[in-house]
């Protein structure tokens, strides 16, 4: 139906107030994710890989002598490149490169010194990623996105009653921002096979933001 009188009606103009919200949690990672690499070379592949094979079977073999479950020792890539030197400006076929890398979860924090030093000790050559997880992180992130809404409304009130305004009390509409997740990345250089290898994992933050509007 239409109504030609409904532009005679006054409607009351709409003011709103905008205020971000933002809310965090500390913690501590419950587990380690660490990406273990071996490297090999040689004149034909066969004879790279056969190497990377021998030399991968230890780096495992001395991880699961740690009690690291094998179910939580996964291959995570492996690649075979050619391999060139440049000499005079040319480029010269030398051979190639087999780098098989391994996924291992460390349940133990305290252990993950000693595991990649027992890596490195069996002919691991590279350690490219050490990343601090959480489980039930959403556990987390929801106490982080309470907190979040509570300082919402306690900046919607700060400013409402700074600049005299009448705030209705149930915000008009509510944006929950997108956060990624906590995971905090270190790389470090290969260990020394005399000394253990330090690793401190520190606090960990799980953040939440929300955009709230309200009505006045």
């Amino acid at each position: 139906m239409y109504y030609t009188n409904i532009s005679q009606q006054h409607l009351p103009s709409l003011r709103v107030l905008n205020v971000t919200g933002d809310g965090k949690v500390m913690t501590t990672a419950s587990y380690v994710q660490l990406q273990i690499e071996v490297s090999t070379q040689g004149k034909n592949v066969h004879e790279a890989q056969q190497e990377n094979t021998n030399i991968m079977n230890r780096v495992i073999q001395s991880i699961i002598a740690l009690n690291i479950p094998r179910e939580d020792i996964q291959t995570a890539s492996y690649t075979i490149l050619p391999s060139y030197d440049f000499i005079d400006g040319k480029q010269v076929f030398k051979g190639y490169e087999v780098t098989n890398a391994i996924s291992v979860k460390v349940s133990d924090i305290s252990q993950v010194g000693t595991v990649i030093d027992s890596a490195v000790q069996n002919g691991a050559n590279r350690i490219t990623s050490i990343q601090f997880k959480i489980e039930n992180t959403d556990l987390y992130y929801q106490q982080a996105l309470s907190l979040a809404l509570q300082n919402a409304q306690m900046k919607a009130r700060t400013i409402a009653e700074t600049m005299q305004l009448s705030l209705y009390p149930q915000p008009i509409e509510i944006v929950e921002e997108n956060n990624s997740g906590p995971v905090l990345y270190k790389s470090i250089a290969m260990a020394d096979q005399t000394i253990s290898t330090p690793i401190e994992q520190g606090q960990m933050t799980i953040s939440a933001t929300v955009r709230v509007k309200f009505q006045y």
